[in-house]
């Protein structure tokens, strides 16, 4: 008796990436990866992947603290959006972010800027972080 195995083809779950909103007034905490990041010299908003055991809110905290060894409080979530980064989908959901303190130590980053939402749009971003531009252009109208 011969005995074929099915394979089912589905579509894997997207891993959950994060990104932390941080805002004074009409400027934008944004930080520039390092060289050699898989993003490279970009732009980004914070944050980061989301562990197994962990909520988005509870990923972002993790991230802001290794990443700049500060603490934050996450707000509403501002909007998500579904991005491809090495042949893996993403779905990639932007909170608002309330910093605890300003004593950014840069372990990830290069440099952390405080920006408009204007300036955002002409700044070398992923992806994924233009998406997010978009969305808060879209919700600031």
């Amino acid at each position: 008796m011969e005995h074929t195995s099915v394979k089912q083809q589905s579509d894997p779950l997207p891993r959950v990436s994060t990104a932390g909103i941080a805002r004074r007034k009409d400027k934008f905490l944004v930080a520039l990866r390092k060289p050699g990041s898989s993003i490279g010299e970009a732009w980004e908003f914070p944050g980061g992947k989301k562990r197994d055991s962990e909520t988005p809110q509870q990923a972002l905290k993790r991230e802001f603290f290794e990443e700049f060894s500060i603490d934050i409080v996450v707000g509403e979530k501002l909007c998500s959006d579904q991005f491809v980064n090495r042949d893996q989908m993403y779905e990639l959901s932007a909170y608002a972010v309330r910093l605890i303190s300003d004593a950014f130590v840069l372990n990830e980053h290069q440099e952390i800027r405080w920006v408009s939402l204007n300036d955002l749009k002409h700044m070398p971003m992923a992806d994924s972080d233009k998406s997010i531009v978009r969305c808060l252009s879209n919700s600031l109208r």
